[in-house]
């Protein structure tokens, strides 16, 4: 059956290779600074940091909901200012609750919301206080929000190690970095747009309509395995 699916962020990374997956069964809505390389999916001009939704942009009932915008600020905490932190809770966890807060009265009654966290959330990480911080938020409110809004919207979230994006391409842009950032994984490769894509195609389907409230580790077996 086809759904409506809004996506905040898709033009590039994860979000786009969610899009490419749904476009061909869904109607897909992408709401991004930059216009996706892609004619047949609706495009919103719209940054999640500043600008607010209008109702006639949307479509009238929307089926699943995926919100992208995420940040990747690394260093060590007596490099951290309180401007860093907050840049990090606002792009991560306050635009989420900010559009959520317009969308909401949209979601239909099966609807399914899918948000991101990091694996750094659950294994603590050396430099990730800020980021672990903000995604930590995440995870509390996507439980919350499930109980709250259960049986008939759907909330979970996906915890991704590190993934080959534009995003974190400072830590891979070498073949050595990207050959010592996999052997740190029991996989022994860092993540693709398209393992993170596969998740979160599944938690926008009726497949996955007995899950909610919960945080699924997509992270090569780095939050539970210890094999080195």
């Amino acid at each position: 059956m086809s759904k409506k699916i809004l996506m905040i962020g898709g033009s590039h990374g994860i979000g786009h290779a969610i899009a490419q997956r749904l476009k061909e069964e869904h109607q897909v809505t992408i709401a991004s600074r930059s216009k996706p390389e892609t004619d047949d999916i609706d495009y919103i001009e719209f940054d999640a940091t500043s600008d607010e939704l209008s109702d006639d942009d949307l479509p009238d009932e929307i089926d699943g909901f995926v919100f992208c915008p995420g940040s990747i600020n690394l260093k060590p905490f007596k490099m951290l200012s309180i401007d860093d932190y907050e840049a990090d809770l606002q792009i991560n966890f306050l635009t989420a609750v900010k559009v959520l807060k317009q969308v909401m009265p949209k979601l239909s009654d099966s609807a399914s919301v899918v948000l991101f966290s990091t694996v750094a959330v659950n294994t603590g990480m050396p430099f990730h206080s800020s980021v672990a911080a903000a995604k930590g938020a995440i995870e509390g409110f996507a439980k919350a929000m499930a109980a709250e809004y259960a049986p008939k919207v759907r909330f979970n979230v996906i915890a991704p190690s590190l993934t080959d994006t534009p995003m974190a391409e400072k830590l891979l842009n070498s073949e050595k970095k990207k050959e010592k950032m996999a052997e740190r994984h029991p996989m022994k490769r860092v993540g693709t747009p398209d393992d993170i894509a596969e998740v979160a195609t599944f938690l926008l389907s009726d497949k996955s309509n007995w899950i909610t409230g919960q945080i699924i580790g997509v992270d090569g077996g780095m939050s539970t395995l210890n094999i080195n």
